[in-house]
């Protein structure tokens, strides 16, 4: 894609992006498998290939502005690639505490497109950056809109926690976030999804 272009349809997303619209960001395809409680919805991911870095939470711009000058040629190809949705953010479990709290050390994840990752994605050049492979795998999600806060997402990620005990699901690792909208989107169009990945069945 040529720079006038890509930045074409990259101002195109971000006004769109504002209302929510997400007709123009790829996103990693799965199956939905079950349904539980409070719109739980347990997920089959197909393998994928993200490009992360470390972060210290959701709303690290750093993290983001690393992945970003990955995607517009900071890469050994100095290519550009196309957004995609969601960007994942989560980190580590803290010992005797909620399980969203965060120690400062997670990861920021962009999930690159499938054109891309069937083609051979460039190798990052940005200090931090490396691609990862991830494979087929379950996930359990909880959908909801508006801001993300540590608040909201705390609220929400317990909720998952209990409708997973309900059911008699252990997740395999710690709460991590999905957002799939830009910072400035009207907060009640916005999704957002608070996740964990759950053991291979």
């Amino acid at each position: 894609m040529d720079r006038v272009m890509y930045a074409l349809v990259t101002l195109a997303e971000a006004v769109l992006g504002i209302f929510g619209v997400r007709a123009l960001y790829e996103q990693p395809a799965y199956t939905v498998v079950a349904r539980l409680d409070r719109g739980v919805e347990i997920r089959s991911y197909a393998p994928r290939l993200a490009v992360e870095t470390d972060a210290r939470g959701q709303g690290d711009g750093d993290a983001f502005g690393r992945l970003f000058r990955y995607i517009t040629g900071a890469n050994r190809a100095g290519d550009r690639i196309a957004m995609t949705a969601p960007v994942e953010s989560g980190g580590r479990r803290l010992a005797a505490t909620v399980p969203v709290e965060q120690d400062g050390t997670g990861t920021m994840r962009f999930f690159l497109p499938r054109a891309v990752a069937a083609a051979g994605a460039p190798a990052p050049t940005g200090p931090g950056v490396r691609l990862v492979e991830l494979p087929a795998e379950r996930i359990a999600a909880l959908r909801f809109s508006g801001r993300l806060t540590p608040e909201a997402r705390a609220a929400q990620a317990a909720i998952l926690a209990a409708v997973l005990a309900a059911a008699g699901r252990a997740p395999a690792g710690a709460p991590f976030v999905m957002g799939y909208d830009p910072p400035f989107a009207i907060p009640f169009l916005r999704r957002n999804e608070v996740a964990v990945r759950l053991p291979p069945p």
